[in-house]
């Protein structure tokens, strides 16, 4: 593992250096900014990552020309594997975002601690390219939060939702409640599949399709050892068949929501 210093590092600490440098304590770089110090302080720990908004907000303050947006970019895209790259211009720019789930949490929709938990399954990862790696994803949500966000619609197998097994509850739970809060935004919602389908078209495996404002769609199909960009038509044709299948069995989206509250419920 390279000993230099990750991207978001750089940003947590050249974030409390342009405050310090500045003469601002955090409480009156919270005033500024209009973030409350305990976020301004969240954020200088690390324990909390800073999305465009909070780093946009950092250069109009600092008048850094726009040098803590760029970082972001930069880690965003360095964070994530090789092979994911490819992908990620064509999902930042994407209008719709269709994903399907057998597994594990899209990752457009996890928690960080339940991001950190699938991440350390993989034995070949030090500590730091786990939070690495989960910092890249994070920032990768942050397309759910631009002005005008992509409509995402995603539909999780139901057994994803129950894998509550000791060691794991709280993540679960806390992963279940964030799925709530996203499936009640405008433009994300979030469909189960029921265990009573059976077999479907998607236990091939997962997958994700974006559509640009061209209107043409891509694909991302997610493996055990990396990913394949998907875009040519008759690959592209198969995956919006395989979706179009796996959505009209799901539930409808309010059902959904229902049935994750009531999974949830006992462990809250």
């Amino acid at each position: 593992m390279s000993e230099q210093v990750s991207t978001a590092e750089l940003i947590r600490s050249q974030l409390r250096r342009s405050r310090v440098t500045a003469g601002l304590s955090q409480e009156e770089y919270g005033r500024r900014a209009h973030y409350s110090p305990s976020m301004v302080s969240a954020v200088e720990l690390g324990q909390v990552v800073p999305n465009h908004a909070y780093l946009k907000r950092a250069d109009e303050v600092f008048d850094s020309g726009g040098l803590f947006v760029t970082l972001r970019e930069l880690g965003r895209r360095d964070g994530e594997p090789v092979w994911f790259r490819p992908w990620l211009e064509a999902e930042r720019t994407a209008t719709q975002l269709r994903c399907f789930a057998v597994s594990v949490v899209p990752g457009l929709l996890q928690t960080a601690d339940y991001a950190r938990a699938v991440f350390r399954l993989d034995l070949g990862h030090t500590p730091e390219r786990v939070e690495e790696l989960v910092q890249a994803r994070l920032a990768r949500q942050s397309i759910l939060d631009l002005e005008h966000p992509p409509q995402l619609t995603a539909v999780i197998d139901e057994t994803v939702l129950r894998r509550f097994a000791e060691g794991c509850a709280e993540v679960m739970a806390g992963q279940l409640r964030h799925l709530i809060e996203c499936a009640r935004r405008p433009h994300v919602s979030v469909h189960v599949l029921p265990q009573g389908v059976g077999l479907h078209p998607g236990v091939a495996g997962p997958f994700i399709l974006g559509r640009s404002a061209d209107g043409d769609w891509v694909g991302l199909l997610d493996t055990q050892i990396g990913g394949t960009v998907v875009d040519d038509i008759e690959g592209v044709a198969t995956l919006l068949g395989k979706w179009e299948t796996l959505r009209s069995d799901a539930l409808p989206r309010q059902q959904s929501i229902d049935l994750l509250e009531e999974i949830v419920k006992p462990w809250i």
